[in-house]
């Protein structure tokens, strides 16, 4: 599966609108009945390849849609993947919110399931919930290398959009390696994620902690948010979805089911607690460093309360959100250049960045 077909174009023939051509088109010469074959054998071909393709998407879908839930949380409604026969189930963490326990559903029908929630690890959206009977069958996914999605790759996402579950839409990879920040949430900024998987599949409320799956069957990333455009009143931003990607789901669930928890991120970290300052336009102008952590990257580097980072490797800071998404990009271990002001006098500093 997961063919790669090149388009074909029916073929174009420039003929002369001289007298000899139209009185050769009027004589029956095998020149018109030579390109109609052609027309003919090309139509066929490009219905042989759809037919292809459309039973690629079936099989797909007749695979994968059996290890997606609907997931009732209070009176939420979401997605999750199975993630093992033991009935551990991946999903967002906004999915869960507060929630400690949750009706589950499959995706190709059946009774609700009860289920608890093992942890849930916010600051990448993602969390995982266990079925407290699995039943027997259970089907776990099969997680791919998201390393290896590629722009225009045709993906499917599955979940339960609006409470319509087995939902299937279609598209492609728009782009990769995106950072998107999450709206606020109950008051505290949302999640800054890296990496992210763009898509054109619509994503819409209930798709969430579901699945993001490419041709042969493996799910690529777990679609988590829809763009809004501010210009429409933060309206969906049509075909603009993004998922976490496969890789970022296998270590943070991995460590969830073994150990209960994150213990290990993967995430860089500048170790400060901070706030968004505003310069005398009344315009974001920096992030004030509330709190250095003792011993921590920034502390380490002569970075204390009160400096006010302007820049970031070579990124600005404006804000909260833009230094989150500088971050985001970055390694624990990572050296970049911090550029702050203290007391109107602007100093630079190497941080060597910690793990969140």
């Amino acid at each position: 599966m997961n063919r790669t077909r090149a388009s074909r174009a029916l073929p174009r023939i420039a003929v002369p609108l001289t007298a000899a051509a139209l009185l050769a088109g009027c004589s029956g010469s095998g020149s018109d009945s030579a390109e109609t074959e052609s027309t003919t054998q090309a139509a066929a071909v490009a219905r042989k390849d759809g037919a292809a393709l459309q039973d690629d998407y079936i099989e797909v879908i007749k695979d994968v849609l059996p290890s997606v839930v609907q997931i009732t949380a209070g009176d939420s409604l979401g997605s999750g993947v199975v993630y093992d026969d033991k009935g551990h189930i991946v999903t967002n963490a906004h999915v869960v919110g507060d929630s400690r326990t949750f009706k589950v559903t499959a995706a190709t029908g059946g009774k609700e399931l009860a289920a608890k929630l093992v942890s849930s690890y916010p600051e990448q959206d993602l969390a995982v919930i266990q079925l407290e009977n699995p039943p027997s069958g259970l089907k776990p996914a099969k997680l791919g290398d998201s390393s290896k999605v590629e722009v225009g790759q045709i993906v499917l996402a599955m979940g339960s959009p609006l409470g319509l579950s087995s939902s299937v839409t279609q598209g492609i990879v728009s782009a990769t390696g995106r950072t998107v920040s999450e709206p606020r949430s109950g008051g505290s900024p949302g999640a800054t994620i890296g990496n992210m998987v763009q898509t054109s599949a619509a994503i819409n409320p209930g798709n969430s902690g579901g699945a993001l799956v490419n041709l042969d069957g493996e799910v690529v990333g777990i679609p988590t948010l829809a763009a809004t455009d501010p210009g429409m009143g933060d309206s969906a931003a049509p075909g603009i979805g993004f998922a976490i990607p496969a890789s970022m789901v296998q270590t943070v669930a991995e460590q969830i089911v073994k150990d209960g928890e994150v213990t290990d991120s993967g995430r860089a970290a500048l170790d400060i607690a901070g706030r968004t300052v505003l310069g005398d336009d009344y315009k974001p102008a920096g992030v004030a460093v509330v709190e250095a952590e003792p011993d921590g990257a920034a502390a380490d580097a002569g970075i204390g309360t009160g400096d006010i980072i302007t820049r970031f490797d070579d990124a600005d800071v404006t804000t909260i959100t833009s230094l989150s998404e500088a971050l985001a990009a970055k390694k624990p271990g990572d050296k970049v250049s911090v550029t702050y002001d203290r007391d109107g006098e602007r100093k630079t500093a190497e941080v060597t960045l910690g793990e969140m």
